[in-house]
């Protein structure tokens, strides 16, 4: 079984995901940039039965960013840790630069590449989607 250790910046919140690492995206939306800071979010989905905090519940916050979709992050150092898409109940999305275990994946797509950063310019070969495909 594979099994993964995570935390935030300050390491108030902790993570294990005792399971599979989905399929590895680079998502462009703007709701991603501001989320993260960065001109994209590397996010996978997770199955939210092999994910558990096993420290900072207490600080882990969230965010309505959109209906639907919730963001929760590190009330202390502010890392984005997932997100939880109603739409998806039964899986949460990692963001995987929070990992502190080693992966061997990399990712697959760019996806909402319609409303990328103008100043971000995609110089891998991955393929390419406008939304979500």
């Amino acid at each position: 079984m594979e099994k993964y250790i995570g935390s935030c910046l300050c390491g108030g919140v902790r993570y294990e995901l005792n399971g599979a690492i989905g399929e590895i995206v680079q998502c462009h939306c703007s709701k991603c940039r501001k989320a993260n800071g960065t001109a994209y979010a590397t996010n996978a989905p997770i199955a939210k039965a092999d994910f558990k905090l096993t420290a900072g519940e207490d600080v882990l916050k969230r965010y309505a960013s959109s209906t639907g979709t919730q963001r929760c992050f590190c009330g202390n150092c502010g890392s984005p840790i997932i997100s939880i898409k109603a739409d998806t109940p039964d899986f949460y999305r990692l963001r995987i630069g929070t990992l502190d275990t080693k992966i061997a994946q990399s990712p697959v797509c760019h996806i909402f590449t319609a409303s990328k950063a103008e100043w971000e310019q995609i110089t891998d070969d991955l393929p390419q989607y406008t939304e979500r495909p």
